[in-house]
């Protein structure tokens, strides 16, 4: 990765008249319908010059969201029109599989030589999810220490520290001046794009403090690097520590960047804020993809037959919980013949378990995630949802008994008395299932979180089945208990 390389500008907004003349691109940097089609017309036309004069004011990351608006053809086009090549910034911003396809469009050269422009840690991001042969290919063409660099990188395990860092910093021994440092940094090129502070480091290179650059530069000539810098708030990362622990102690401690270390203590790279704010904003697309039953790697440029291959499984699941569910429907088979009310009423008590499962699940999956849940409070969690729960069952039983009562007199199946215990049915199947579903939304994640196991990937299953399995086993079980007798 070359550390010469441009130090990318700060998104800005736009003032009123700026961007392509035309207002297609709107202020609030929404790539509209219009701009859109005058950026396809123009890679259409191979005019390079109309592409240009478009997308001049566009950041990387918008000019990102464009291509993954573009067809296939046309960004087939647009990397032909760019001389076989996308700016390296811009490659950076690409997500998923539209990022191997941009890559297999382009020339190993060219990816290489796009590569080696960036830090370690936006080079690793854009070939991690090659094949091993692909990765080769490229690597082979890049210069022997980008080479290396990338190689150590990509060794790592994915989502680790050591994949997320950087190995561009600046450490300074303790016995320097701020003077030595100032010109030190002036008069080198080897300093990553973007840095906030200054590592101290031990003969051993082990990182002992950090200072600011605003202290830094606060600072008298001769003042001696030791005196000014802090080591109480610096956070060292073991290059192993799961990226999500990162984003822990970034959270935690408000940290703007942070030392890597490897296993003997001593200082490799460094971490820093943009990097694990796009970190968690994959994290939480993850998590919202997993509850919904979908591959994370799913998005909007993948093909019908990816689309339905990443979905089916899931699917395939939740058909079998819905087997199982129906099971518990047929054994009550006599019960619903005889009072077709049932038949209407059952689904409204197995669906309002399962939204209320949902919404424990929901708080409970990202309170594990951010740590706010753990063995030293989770007893109290439970009896607060357990207790949640309760209330919102007593609440929606009487309602809901009450309507099922009227709606029962009214329709006339039955009379007062017939219609009175069936609204008692549906209210107590109702405080059964609510009580039972925040129950299950909380210990179904934890549980699956101790054993190993994602709960933000399996849980929504298992919640979804107690929820149904529970609410007509209970409020068909009642009906065959308190009504069948009393009809007969």
């Amino acid at each position: 990765m070359s550390e010469t390389a441009p130090v990318e500008e700060e998104a800005r907004p736009e003032e009123p008249g700026e961007g392509d003349g035309d207002g297609q691109f709107a202020e609030d940097q929404t790539l509209s319908p219009e701009f859109v089609r005058a950026v396809a017309d123009a890679i259409e036309a191979e005019d390079a010059e109309a592409f240009e004069g478009l997308t001049r004011e566009l950041h990387p990351a918008d000019i990102a969201d464009l291509i993954g608006l573009l067809h296939e053809e046309d960004r087939e086009a647009l990397i032909a029109l760019l001389g076989g090549s996308l700016p390296s910034e811009v490659l950076a911003e690409l997500d998923g599989d539209l990022l191997e396809d941009i890559i297999e469009a382009m020339s190993p050269q060219k990816v290489a030589e796009a590569v080696a422009e960036l830090d370690t840690d936006d080079a690793a991001f854009v070939l991690e999810d090659l094949d091993a042969e692909k990765q080769a290919e490229i690597l082979s063409y890049a210069p022997l220490e980008d080479r290396l660099a990338l190689r150590a990188a990509l060794d790592f395990e994915e989502e680790s520290a050591g994949r997320l860092m950087q190995r561009e910093f600046f450490a300074s021994p303790a016995f320097w001046t701020v003077g030595q440092i100032i010109d030190r940094l002036r008069g080198t090129e080897e300093l990553p794009d973007r840095f906030y502070e200054v590592f101290v480091v031990d003969p051993a290179f082990k990182p002992v403090g950090s200072v600011p650059l605003s202290t830094l530069l606060k600072s008298p000539r001769d003042t001696v690097i030791e005196t000014i810098m802090t080591s109480r708030d610096m956070r060292t990362v073991p290059v192993t520590m799961d990226q999500e622990e990162v984003a822990y102690l970034f959270e935690q401690y408000n940290l703007i960047s942070a030392p890597v270390i490897d296993e003997a203590d001593r200082l490799i790279g460094m971490i820093t804020v943009d990097d694990v704010v796009e970190m968690v904003r994959e994290e939480t697309q993850e998590d919202m993809l997993a509850l919904g039953g979908v591959e994370s790697d799913t998005g909007l440029n993948d093909t019908v037959f990816e689309t339905v291959r990443s979905r089916f499984s899931w699917l395939a699941v939740n058909l079998a919980t819905a087997i199982l569910a129906s099971l518990v429907i047929a054994m009550f088979d006599a019960a619903i013949g005889q009072i077709v009310a049932l038949a209407v009423l059952m689904p409204i008590v197995a669906s309002m378990g399962g939204n209320a499962g949902t919404q424990t699940l929901t708080v409970v999956v990202r309170s594990l995630a951010t740590k706010d849940l753990t063995a030293s409070n989770a007893a109290r969690v439970v009896l607060r949802e357990a207790l949640v729960g309760f209330l919102n069952g007593v609440l929606f039983a009487v309602i809901m008994g009450g309507l099922a009562g009227v709606w029962y007199f009214a329709s006339g199946w039955g009379g007062e008395t017939e219609a009175t215990r069936l609204g008692i049915v549906v209210g107590v199947a109702m405080i059964v299932n609510l009580l039972c579903a925040g129950l299950a939304g909380i210990l179904v994640p934890i549980g699956l979180q101790r054993a190993g196991a994602d709960p933000a990937v399996s849980s929504a299953v298992f919640v979804t089945t107690v929820t149904d399995i529970v609410g007509f086993f209970v409020f068909l079980g009642l009906a065959a208990a308190v009504l069948i007798p009393a009809a007969g």
